[in-house]
C-alpha cells in the first residue's frame, strides 16, 4: 500500500486518499454481504422450526438432532477438559523443577 509522505505532490496524496476510500468501501461491502447472508440463514432457521401450518415444522427433528448431539458434545468437552488438566499438571511440575533449580543455584 502506498502512503502519502512529505515532498510528494498533491495529486499523489489525492490518489492515496482515493485508494484508502475504495479499500474501506470494499471492506464495508463484504461486511454487509456477510451480515445479509447471516440474517437470511437465521430467518430461515426460525421459519423452519415454527409450529405453524405455513412453515416447514422441523422443530421436532431439530430437537431430536440436539438430543443426539448432546452426548457427543459432552464427550468432546470432557476430552478437552482432561487434556487441559494434564497440561496444567505438567506445567506445575515443570514450575516446581525450575523453582528447585533456582533454589539450588542460590544455595551454591
Amino acid at each position: 500500500m502506498r502512503v502519502a509522505g512529505i515532498g510528494r505532490g498533491p495529486l499523489t496524496f489525492a490518489a492515496d486518499t482515493l485508494y484508502l476510500q475504495q479499500t474501506y468501501c470494499h471492506n464495508l461491502e463484504e461486511e454487509m454481504v456477510a451480515l445479509i447472508v447471516g440474517l437470511v440463514f437465521v430467518l430461515f432457521a426460525v421459519y423452519s422450526v415454527l409450529p405453524v401450518e405455513w412453515s416447514l415444522q422441523w422443530g421436532v427433528y431439530v430437537l431430536d438432532f440436539l438430543k443426539g448431539g448432546v452426548p457427543i458434545i459432552a464427550i468432546f468437552i470432557g476430552l478437552i477438559a482432561i487434556l487441559i488438566g494434564i497440561a496444567d499438571i505438567k506445567d506445575k511440575i515443570e514450575a516446581r523443577k525450575e523453582e528447585a533449580e533456582e533454589q539450588a543455584e542460590k544455595s551454591t
